[in-house]
């Protein structure tokens, strides 16, 4: 349980304007690697999802009243449906399978709503969501790893050396410093990282660091000759894709779009309750119940349809900033709402957007070890609390086997017409065979523990 001594910034409080721009900052820093990621992956534009992603997050907290402290980025669950969606009908068919998976949200939201969540809570006990938590955390674990310490699938001591520096840097912060430097930790160890990678891509010739488009748009900038060509050569318009401006959604909608997006949407919304639930035990609420978790999912599924309209990928809430949430505890929405703004301001800012996507990979992935493993801990620990008895074999048998094949990787694979196969996999398909597993087995009643996942503390209630 915890206790307002260990809140440095409750949710609803306004920090110093002194510190409210580095608190940002981190949150920012600490999404930025993933966001971007996707729309690399799948060949959409990495401005647009950075402007998404702000735009999304300040939707989410609007709709949610303010009371949940949750950044929004674009979603690892979408990488598949999103290219072969592409390959049928190009970027206008992904946002138009992407704004139908928002639909998909509000539809769940609605019965959410009409019927509560009580039914929902029958069917997710602590037994089942300790350990698909643990599988969200440790399933990007592969991730952080790859990250860290790989380059084009090869090992790279020198790149590894950089995370570990970086991970390092950061769990001294979070033991050692104190007052405003121990709030910013994950902050000062990507810098610290990036300052390591400067220095050792210097000595031994191995790129760590790449600041080609940093200097490029420097250049651009200084060698304008005139004030305003300067403004033009600062401020960059992303390649936003716009219904009806880009393209019509008429000429190019396709069924089979509907058929491998949209299913995707109930597989998110599995994981983005995995995140409340986190972010619950993090905080010390019941977000679920107050604002609400209709509220929750409708924002996360208006956050998808913005970005939908804009060009970018579909968003989630990030376990990331879960995780920086975990290690500074201010949990201000007003800092999540800076993030949020910076990150929409940076998307239309060239040099620094070229300065961020000049963070090394093995810098973020030394992040990531920390942040990922913080979320699994937080599973682990949603067990201990709720005094779940892994003696008793129901339960032993539910938890054993969501870990597996969570962590295992085991998928089922869905044909689909004319497209590739939609897959679910990881945790969704952990999360859906707990549940089942949960619904046929004999004693239910031993899942629950003591019962108080969902209470909140006692000066919450």
């Amino acid at each position: 349980m915890m206790t307002d001594k260990n809140i440095v910034l409750d949710v609803r409080e306004v920090p110093k304007m002194s510190k409210w721009f580095l608190f940002s900052v981190q949150h920012l820093f600490a999404m930025f690697g993933s966001t971007i990621l996707v729309p690399f992956l799948t060949d959409l534009s990495q401005a647009v999802a950075l402007i998404s992603s702000g735009a999304g997050t300040l939707a989410y907290l609007l709709i949610t009243k303010g009371r949940i402290p949750a950044y929004l980025g674009s979603s690892f669950a979408f990488i598949t449906p999103i290219t072969s969606a592409m390959a049928i009908s190009g970027t206008g068919g992904v946002m138009i399978g992407s704004f139908l998976a928002g639909i998909v949200y509000g539809i769940l939201s609605l019965l959410i709503k009409t019927f509560g969540t009580k039914w929902l809570m029958k069917i997710l006990p602590p037994v089942v969501v300790g350990p698909v938590i643990i599988v969200i955390g440790l399933g990007l674990a592969p991730t952080a790893i790859d990250m860290a310490m790989n380059v084009n699938e090869q090992y790279s001591g020198v790149h590894f050396s950089a995370a570990i520096v970086t991970l390092l840097i950061t769990v001294i912060g979070s033991l050692m410093f104190r007052g405003f430097f121990g709030l910013i930790p994950i902050l000062i160890g990507i810098i610290g990282g990036y300052l390591y990678s400067m220095f050792i891509t210097a000595v031994s010739g191995v790129g760590v660091l790449n600041t080609d488009g940093v200097s490029a748009a420097w250049q651009k900038i200084t060698e304008s000759s005139s004030f305003s060509e300067a403004i033009g050569a600062i401020f960059v318009m992303p390649e936003f894709v716009i219904p009806f401006v880009t393209y019509n959604p008429a000429e190019i909608f396709n069924w089979s779009i509907v058929m491998i997006m949209v299913p995707v949407a109930i597989v998110t919304v599995a994981e983005h309750i995995g995140d409340q639930m986190v972010l619950s035990k993090i905080a010390g609420r019941n977000f679920l119940e107050k604002p609400g978790l209709h509220r929750s999912i409708l924002g996360d599924g208006v956050a998808t349809m913005i970005a939908s309209l804009l060009g970018g990928p579909p968003n989630t809430t990030y376990g990331e900033n879960i995780g920086v949430l975990a290690i500074t505890r201010v949990f201000s929405v007003f800092v999540i709402g800076g993030a949020a703004v910076l990150a929409i301001l940076f998307g239309f800012i060239g040099i620094i957007t070229e300065v961020i996507a000049s963070i090394p990979t093995p810098v973020m992935g030394g992040i990531s070890i920390l942040l990922f493993g913080i979320i699994a801990s937080s599973g682990l620990r949603m067990l201990i609390d709720n005094q779940i008895d892994l003696g008793d074999k129901r339960n032993l048998i539910i938890s054993s086997v969501i870990l597996v094949i969570g962590i295992g990787g085991a998928y089922v694979d869905i044909p689909i017409k004319n497209a590739e196969n939609l897959q679910i996999e990881g945790m969704a398909l952990a999360a859906l065979i707990g549940l089942v597993l949960n619904l046929v087995l004999p004693g239910k009643e031993s899942g629950f523990g003591n019962g108080q996942m969902f209470e909140a503390p006692e000066e919450n209630k």
